[in-house]
């Protein structure tokens, strides 16, 4: 039961007016994401509303819509679960990362200045810390802030665009992993800075793809234990 996962009280009730529908949906995707909605979890529609605080019609809605975004499974005469993904669309979604964020960096260290670099060390930094205090919610947020810094750095807008469609997938297929990735994914990321800020391309892109590549093959790691 969802009562029994998902503390009353976790989610915010949300506020009128404004595009319930849009919001509700926002609210529910960003618990699957952040894995507060496990995978495989039955979603029932009258307890999401509950959480909510709105009606089960817009809940139907956006529960429809992650459905059609491969979020969510409807299963006719059981109702509604979050996607389990398999192993092969993690792997492909991940790959595709690989492609567009070592491209990323490549741009970023071509077009970064000192503001950008030290953006990006203090986003290292307070991962860093999160890290520390074994706060894996934190520490995949600013992991997440922090990629995201470098694809605006890169300053390429059809990329980033590119890379929002998969942003949040990448960031679900991270949280399981980010604990055994832990100090060692922040160590990347301070190399990555040192050749961002050196203007280094090459050595950015290299960094970046081994970086993205070390996530995508601890997922396999779990996903085969």
């Amino acid at each position: 039961m969802l009562s029994a996962r998902l503390p009353q009280g976790a989610v915010p009730k949300l506020e009128r007016p404004g595009p319930l529908r849009e919001r509700v949906y926002e609210a529910l995707l960003e618990l699957i994401t952040t894995r507060a909605l496990r995978p495989g979890q039955h979603l029932v529609e009258s307890e999401l509303a509950g959480h909510l605080g709105v009606s089960r019609q817009p809940v139907r809605e956006a529960l429809q819509r992650l459905n059609t975004e491969g979020w969510v499974d409807l299963r006719p005469a059981q109702g509604a679960f979050v996607h389990e993904p398999t192993e092969d669309e993690a792997d492909q979604l991940l790959s595709v990362r690989t492609l567009l964020e070592a491209e990323a960096a490549r741009l970023a260290a071509a077009n970064s200045g000192t503001a950008g670099i030290a953006a990006l060390e203090e986003l290292c930094a307070k991962g860093e810390q999160a890290v520390a205090d074994d706060d894996v919610d934190l520490a995949v947020a600013v992991n997440a802030a922090f990629h995201a810094k470098v694809m605006e750095l890169a300053g390429n807008v059809v990329l980033s665009e590119l890379a929002g469609q998969v942003n949040r997938r990448v960031r679900w297929y991270y949280t399981p992993v980010a604990r055994r990735r832990g100090t060692q994914s922040w160590i990347e990321h301070r190399s990555l800075i040192a050749a961002i800020a050196s203007r280094d391309e090459q050595r950015a892109t290299e960094i970046m793809r081994a970086h993205t590549e070390h996530t995508r093959k601890t997922y396999r790691q779990r996903h085969e234990e």
